[in-house]
């Protein structure tokens, strides 16, 4: 079956954002005088959005939805103003949309950080892409896993589920494509495990970023 569309997760997928993430949510924990996590802390946090993020990273004595809240906001202003100052994109992932593109297959994100956050990455990191479709967490649309993010791309793109490939790194993505109907490619390069992605049911796993072209 011909691919005429591939959705990719962002964060651990196209871009090493864990740094910034850390970063920020280590800076919410300072103004609290709270201890601070580690990078492999953060990797285990990730996936869910922010909200979830700065929950998991606060003590469990201070998740009241207040709290958490107000967390949220600190972390938010300052990841906003240093959201590119360590990330970076994965090796090869540049060349890989090049090509994709070149081939004349619809590319989109599909991401659970907040909107503009995922804009204003993937301005900065691939301004040349055309992308048919960058969505991030918005209000009233759930999180992945829900498919509600990916349905909404490929009724954006008139593309059927059957041509469709998801391309991400945990296993939230993998049950995101599994609800979508879409064929997944987990990446073993990002924040979560190979073990994670071979349980959650991926069809193919990518140990480096060209090998997603086998799975067209």
């Amino acid at each position: 079956m011909k691919t005429e569309l591939v959705i990719f997760d962002l964060d651990g997928t196209l871009l090493d954002t864990i740094g910034d993430l850390a970063a920020a949510s280590n800076h919410m924990l300072r103004l609290r005088g709270l201890a601070e996590h580690t990078l492999d802390d953060y990797r285990r946090f990730v996936g869910n959005g922010i909200l979830r993020l700065v929950e998991r990273a606060l003590p469990e004595a201070l998740r009241t939805p207040a709290a958490v809240q107000a967390a949220r906001a600190d972390f938010l202003a300052f990841y906003i103003d240093h959201i590119d100052l360590e990330t970076r994109p994965y090796a090869g992932i540049p060349a890989l949309l090049e090509e994709l593109a070149r081939r004349g297959i619809r590319l989109a994100v599909a991401s659970n950080k907040f909107q503009a956050g995922t804009e204003k990455l993937v301005r900065r990191f691939f301004p040349a892409i055309p992308f048919v479709a960058v969505l991030g967490q918005r209000p009233d649309v759930p999180l992945k896993p829900d498919p509600a993010v990916v349905r909404e791309i490929l009724t954006q793109c008139g593309v059927p589920a059957e041509k469709t490939l998801y391309v991400g790194d945990s296993g939230i993505d993998i049950e995101t494509a599994r609800a979508a109907g879409v064929r997944s490619v987990g990446v073993t390069w990002g924040f979560r495990s190979r073990t994670e992605l071979e349980a959650a049911g991926a069809d193919r796993l990518a140990d480096r970023a060209e090998a997603i072209l086998e799975a067209l």
